[in-house]
């Protein structure tokens, strides 16, 4: 078919196809986004975000053969800029306590959930395992990060166990659920006795 075709012509053919491809792609991220926001969970079906993407239900499946895929990408997508945004608040550390340190972490993470409702949605309200394991395995970065900057700081006991920093990110988990099931913005009271109980709790190794 392409036999008569000079190869740059094709290529700058193949090229301009992928290019809608990743337009498409990301216009059904941004759909499934403005979404979860604006309407929660359960509206955010393939065929509404289609609808808001202004792309036929049918041709959907071209990019994402469900609704899950379409919320892990985007789900991989807040984990990475929360990842940069860990990445630097630990790379220039204003906490001189252990305390101070578990406040800086849940105050990013609640301000970050606060600015972006279609991450809460599907942190805490997305239920596929898709998105459970991706949960899971940023936490279990995230807390052997945490572990390693307290420790090497001075900020934690040195035969403090990583598994205690673990727990703490899956109790965080547990009562952020809560903060923002009790509140849009997220329970400022549920929060602060988040941060009461895996301080107490990481201090006891002290």
């Amino acid at each position: 078919m392409f036999e008569n075709i000079p190869a740059n012509r094709q290529q700058k053919r193949t090229s301009g196809v992928q290019r809608r491809g990743q337009e498409r792609r990301k216009a059904i991220i941004d759909a499934a986004e403005s979404l979860l926001a604006e309407q929660g969970y359960e509206a955010a079906t393939l065929k509404a975000i289609g609808e808001r993407a202004g792309i036929p239900t049918a041709s959907m499946y071209h990019y994402f053969p469900d609704r899950h895929q379409v919320e892990a990408e985007l789900l991989r997508r807040h984990t990475a800029e929360l990842d940069a945004l860990i990445t630097a608040t630990l790379d220039e550390p204003e906490a001189q306590t252990l305390r101070e340190a578990v406040d800086v972490v849940i105050d990013l993470l609640r301000d970050y959930y606060r600015a972006n409702p279609s991450c809460t949605q599907l942190w805490f309200a997305g239920r596929h395992q898709i998105l459970v394991d991706l949960v899971e395995a940023f936490d279990e970065v995230q807390a052997e990060r945490l572990w390693r900057h307290l420790v090497d700081r001075g900020l934690a006991s040195a035969d403090t166990p990583l598994l205690a920093v673990q727990l703490s990110f899956e109790v965080g988990n547990r009562l952020f659920d809560v903060a923002f099931r009790r509140s849009p913005d997220g329970d400022d009271t549920t929060i602060d006795e988040a941060r009461r109980l895996i301080t107490a709790y990481l201090e006891s190794y002290a």
